[in-house]
Order: structure tokens, then C-alpha cells, then sequence
């Protein structure tokens, strides 16, 4: 029976490749990219075909006239077939074209132009084994059609602050929105598991390799978001504060969610899972802290309250009116340092001598910095199953909400 389905497999790919190549071409139809379309999208759940996937990739990156084709080839292979080895690699072909960054993609798409939520395979006969299949592909079209209308959603909001002018004004309450959204990603991507039955599969260990990629992106934006919304936190409102108490909450919930995740990975024999970085929790002291605010605990009490009762000596930065003062000898002209034995409360966003204005990505105890948990990733090794345009996600990482998109 296996060997009857490779073969009508092979005999439905062929037929397809030949209809794609005679098609003639117009603004719906290329026959070429259509070609490396189902080349890459094959019956053969034993071969992942990279270099069509490439072709695929490096087509919507050189122009968007591609796109439309591209998303109606899809479209229709996704809608024709029964085969869970065709939509997977529908699925991670488009995963990779998301991955590549091109901007005409976000603005044409708010979701996939399909549904797959109901999915069935038709060509399983073992009843268990195709109820875990289709929950796998169930569980991967459900994140990659909320990133697209997150990603959309997003986008607008952006356009609507840049024309406004306020793009550097970006409220607790908008990033926290960013936040909420980006743990229900977080959600949806660690349920994407196989069962028992499946874990052995060439194609699936495949689609959990570009699953943990995209997880170390969207973990790794959610912290950076969360030190952006300490640093800003003493000025917001109660409710906002106790928005921001639900996302460290939630946040820190998925942090040991992360940790049995990535344990699941290692177990199942995923091969880049094996080097997985430490997942690092949210510290207890923020959380406090949060709770500090939402109760009426003042900034002063707040600032002071951070670190240990024992008495420390500040360093405070005067300018000429406010922190920094020339020194009188002209040519040893610099910021003098002045030390107190009181504590000063700074402004958390202040420059000194041009600094840049922005996030931290790493997080010392006593500190107001914070931590991304995959710090280390560029020793990660590369990974890019499904074309990720020769760079990391974490390279693509942001510094704030701005730049999420």
C-alpha cells in the first residue's frame, strides 16, 4: 500500500509539473515559479526539495509581481489535495516566504487565503496515526494565519503613528497590546507538536526545525518588549501597570512552558534542538515591584525599594543646568563625577553624551537592564529549512515596538 501511494504520488507530481510548464503566462501565471512550486511542495514525505524552495524564495525577493502568482499556486495545490505531505510543505513554503522580509507580502495578505482548520488526510489509513497528523498541520496553519493578521495589525498601527508624528512616543498601553499579542503567538507555536507516532518523520523534525526558529524570534521580541515597558512603566496609569503585572505573569508562565518545550525537542531528536540556549525566568523582584505600583507605592519608595536596604553610594552626572557641568579646565573638558551618599532619581530614558535611547538585551540582578534568554544564539547554528534569507531571526531581532515590523 505504501509503495502504491508513493507511486500515484510521483504520477499526480509529474501531471502537475507538465500542466505548470504549458501554462501560458500572465500576471496570474508563472509557469516557471509554478514549476519550482510543486517540485518543492512534492508527494514525497521522505525529501524536502531546498533547491526549488530557494527558487521559490529568491522569485518574491527580486520582485512582488511574483507574489500573487505564487499565493494562487499555493492556493490551489492546498485546495486540491488530500495529502498532509503536500500541505506541510505548503505550509513551510510559505513560513519561508514570511521569513523573507519582503514587504509586499504583509501588504497583500491579512491571513492565508485558505483554511485549514478542519483539515483531513485522505490517504492514512491508521486512524490514530492520521488524527496526529492532522493536529500537526492544524496546529502550523493556525500560527501562520494569526502571525499574518498580527503582522498586518501591527503594521497599521505603525503607519498610523508615523503619520501622526509620534513615532517616538509610543505608550505603555500600546506596547503592552504588542506584548499580549506576541505570547498568543508564543501559545500557538508550542502547539506545534508531533505525537509518538509521527516524531521520526524526515519532514516533520523539518517543520519543528523552522518552528523553533521562529519561537527564538517571537520569545526573544517579547523581552525586549518587556524591558521597553519597565523603563516607561513609572509613568503609566494603574491600569496600565496592572496589564503590565498580567504579561509578566504570562510571561513567566511561558518561560518553564519553553523549558519543558525545548526538553520535548531534545527527546524527540531534534537536531538543533540539542543546543538550545537556557530559557532565563522573569525575575520575581519585577514582578513585585509591579505590584508595588499597582498598590500606590510612590516612584521615590519604588526606585529605592529595587535594591538592597544596605546604604550605596550613587553617582550622579550634573549638565551645566541639570546632570552634566564642564569642568573649568578647558582642555580636560569631560563630565565630572560627583558622589552622594543619598539616592538620586534619574529620568529611565535620559541621554548622556549622545547615548542611544533604546532597549538592553541582557539582564544583571540589581540591575535595570534585561535579559533576551537566547543571548547566545549567535552560536547557534543556521538554520534556515525554509529560506531564511541567510540571516538568523535573532539578527533581525528589534530594540523596540517600532521596529517590530
Amino acid at each position: 500500500m505504501k509503495l502504491w501511494r508513493r507511486a500515484t504520488g510521483v504520477i499526480k507530481d509529474t501531471n502537475s509539473i507538465c500542466r505548470a510548464k504549458l501554462a501560458k503566462r500572465s500576471t496570474y501565471r508563472q509557469p516557471e515559479l509554478e514549476t519550482a512550486l510543486v517540485k518543492a511542495t512534492s508527494h514525497d514525505e521522505f525529501y524536502v526539495d531546498y533547491k526549488n524552495a530557494q527558487r521559490v524564495f529568491a522569485s518574491i525577493r527580486a520582485s512582488s509581481v511574483f507574489l500573487k502568482p505564487l499565493m494562487l499556486a499555493l492556493t490551489k495545490r492546498v485546495e486540491r489535495t488530500r495529502s498532509w505531505v503536500v500541505v506541510l510543505k505548503c505550509l513551510m513554503l510559505i513560513h519561508g516566504a514570511l521569513s523573507c522580509k519582503a514587504p509586499s507580502v504583509l501588504r497583500m495578505f491579512h491571513g492565508l487565503p485558505f483554511d485549514l482548520s478542519s483539515f483531513k488526510d485522505g490517504h492514512s489509513y491508521n486512524s490514530h496515526r492520521t488524527w496526529s497528523i492532522c493536529s500537526f498541520v492544524r496546529a502550523y496553519f493556525a500560527y501562520l494565519d494569526r502571525r499574518l493578521a498580527f503582522d498586518a495589525s501591527t503594521k497599521r498601527k505603525l503607519s498610523a503613528l508615523i503619520t501622526m508624528g509620534s513615532k517616538k512616543e509610543i505608550r505603555p498601553g500600546d506596547l503592552l497590546e504588542e506584548l499580549q499579542g506576541l505570547q498568543s503567538l508564543l501559545d500557538l507555536l508550542m502547539q506545534i507538536r508531533p505525537e509518538e507516532d509521527m516524531r521520526n518523520g524526515v519532514l516533520i523534525h523539518e517543520a519543528m526545525d523552522c518552528t523553533l526558529v521562529e519561537i527564538f524570534d517571537v520569545y526573544g521580541r517579547i523581552c525586549n518588549g518587556i524591558a521597553a515597558v519597565l523603563m516607561r512603566i513609572y509613568g503609566a496609569t494603574k491600569a496600565e501597570a496592572t496589564t503590565a503585572l498580567s504579561v509578566l505573569h504570562k510571561a513567566s508562565l511561558q518561560g518553564a512552558q519553553l523549558a519543558s518545550y525545548f526538553d520535548f525537542c531534545r527527546g524527540i531528536g531534534i537536531l538543533r534542538a540539542s543546543e538550545l540556549p537556557v530559557v532565563e525566568q522573569i525575575p520575581e523582584e519585577d514582578i513585585q515591584d509591579l505590584e508595588r505600583i499597582i498598590k500606590g507605592v510612590s516612584t521615590k519608595t519604588k526606585t529605592s525599594s529595587v535594591s538592597s536596604p544596605q546604604k550605596f553610594k550613587a553617582i550622579e552626572l550634573k549638565e551645566q543646568s541639570s546632570y552634566i557641568e564642564d569642568r573649568t579646565d578647558p582642555e580636560k573638558n569631560s563630565l565630572q563625577t560627583v558622589v552622594s551618599n543619598d539616592w538620586v532619581a534619574f529620568d529611565d530614558e535620559f541621554q548622556v553624551a549622545g547615548g542611544i535611547k533604546g532597549l538592553s538585551s541582557s539582564y544583571v540582578k540589581g540591575e535595570t537592564n534585561y535579559i533576551n534568554p537566547f543571548e547566545d544564539i549567535q552560536r547557534f547554528p543556521s538554520m534556515y529549512p525554509c529560506g531564511y534569507n541567510g540571516k538568523s531571526p535573532i539578527d533581525l531581532q528589534v530594540d523596540s515596538w517600532v521596529s517590530f515590523n
